[in-house]
């Protein structure tokens, strides 16, 4: 079906001006990046714009990544398309020699959410895609800070090289893992990545790890009134499963999650099924337990055919690393958000803010742009998972989440696909930018810096030596 590209009447026309200065002074080449960034603002803004109407899903954002690699190239940066044989996966690179700094985009969408950008449910095309992560902004805020830095390069203030990684397929299958397997992040002094969110601050929390694998149960059909006794039930070896990752759940670490979701359990009533097939995901906020219940649940599904009298297979899809925290790094960034201050909105933005709320369920309290302090890092955080923790265990990473939504709003909703569409999302973009163009000066210019993010990587790291959760081959075509 055609993409419809919704243009906002809420697009501003300057930023300057759009956030609460908290204080006056700072380097020059840091207020000539955030003076090029707004000069650029409706230029980033129609290709977030683009992206957001595109709403392709992982590993088919074709043109997303074009939009995002044609750009790199017209700017000067030398690309290289379909890098670890991902047709959507992408590197541009500007400049040469130490330090090399990267920072990571990303830009697929999520089936299901189509919605144009007003504060009500309201898709553009039924059971269509939509960005309600937010990549759309994040691809294109990453970016315009990598081509920002470049302009610095290019007029012989800056030294060194700067590399933009386009990361397809972040939400299902994970690409920067086979991005990592093809060595794509070796050399690295430091990486950085933003994600769109509903407060600002430096992110110094970890994530989640997890692991996806599908189990495959496999029986004899038969007519389930006629003949019962002569077929074997992939059904019963699914339920089986299901009902022993359940009674699992008394017995693991509050800490560890456990989904599944069954993607084939049979066509119909009257034929026992000789097919079945779940998708299981198993979390921890630390690596080694999440594989301490992940071999379980396999044990479980072994049970489970054995009780059912079927066979079963069990495939790796990938897994993910918890990230790295690296606070050194989260401290440089800090100064830069309170030299920023905070987002300001119109009275428009905040009744648009304050109607998804409404319609979400929500206390209309309109938007939280205010700075936050950085946090202390949490042994155990709460929240998801991202396939930026295995950059993190491959080189020493800065994380910054923007207030591109309302306070409160559900992420992977449509919610934040109309506010990705507008001038909400727009604001937190921009804004962006401007925290990590000015957050890679800091380290392009403070060796001291880069030393200590160093020290603290390897700190942490210890002696663990990464390898990515993958199966042998090829990332796995879209489906």
């Amino acid at each position: 079906m055609k993409k419809i590209l919704i243009s906002t009447t809420l697009i501003f026309l300057s930023l300057t001006g759009t956030y609460a200065q908290k204080k006056s002074k700072t380097s020059p080449k840091k207020k000539e990046v955030i003076a090029w960034l707004d000069s650029k603002s409706e230029e980033l803004i129609r290709m977030s714009d683009q992206i957001w109407a595109f709403e392709e899903t992982a590993f088919e954002e074709t043109e997303s990544a074009k939009v995002l690699a044609d750009y790199a190239e017209s700017m000067g940066f030398e690309v290289d398309r379909g890098v670890a044989d991902m047709p959507t996966a992408f590197v541009a690179t500007y400049g040469s020699g130490r330090p090399v700094i990267g920072i990571l985009g990303e830009y697929d969408a999520l089936p299901g959410l189509s919605q144009q950008a007003l504060p009500e449910k309201r898709p553009i095309n039924e059971g269509g895609a939509g960005h309600g992560c937010g990549h759309n902004l994040f691809g294109v805020g990453s970016l315009a800070a990598a081509v920002a830095i470049k302009e610095m390069m290019a007029t012989g203030k800056l030294k060194g090289t700067v590399k933009f990684y386009g990361t397809p397929a972040e939400e299902k299958y994970f690409g920067k893992l086979w991005m990592a397997r093809a060595g794509l992040f070796d050399g690295l002094d430091a990486c950085l990545d933003w994600h769109p969110a509903a407060e600002t601050k430096s992110n110094v929390q970890s994530s989640l790890a997890l692991v996806d694998f599908v189990v495959e149960f496999y029986g004899q059909a038969a007519h389930a009134s006629s003949d019962p006794w002569n077929g074997r039930s992939a059904s019963d070896g699914l339920e089986l499963y299901a009902t022993g990752i359940n009674y699992l759940r008394e017995h693991i670490q509050p800490t560890v999650r456990i989904h599944y979701h069954i993607q084939h359990g049979g066509d119909v009533v009257n034929v026992v099924p000789d097919y079945t097939k779940i998708w299981t995901r198993v979390r921890d906020t630390k690596r080694e337990g999440m594989e301490t219940v992940w071999k379980r649940v396999e044990r479980i599904a072994e049970g489970a055919a054995i009780m059912a009298n079927v066979d079963y297979k069990i495939t790796l899809v990938s897994g993910l690393h918890e990230v790295l925290v690296n606070r050194a790094g989260g401290t440089a960034l800090q100064k830069n958000l309170e030299y920023l201050g905070d987002i300001t909105y119109t009275d428009e933005e905040i009744a648009f803010g304050k109607k998804i709320q409404a319609a979400t369920n929500k206390p209309q309290v309109g938007m939280d742009a205010t700075i936050k302090p950085l946090e202390a890092t949490k042994e155990h955080p709460r929240g998801g998972s991202t396939d930026v923790g295995d950059v993190s265990w491959l080189v020493p990473e800065i994380r910054l989440s923007v207030t591109t939504a309302p306070k409160d709003t559900p992420w992977h909703s449509w919610a934040v696909v109309a506010c990705g569409g507008m001038s909400i999302g727009h604001k937190g973009m921009i804004y962006a930018s401007k925290a990590l163009s000015m957050t890679m000066i800091d380290l392009f210019e403070d060796e001291q810096l880069l030393k200590d993010m160093r020290a603290e990587f390897n700190e942490r790291k210890g002696d663990y030596k990464y390898n990515p959760i993958l199966p042998d081959g090829p990332p796995p075509t879209a489906d």
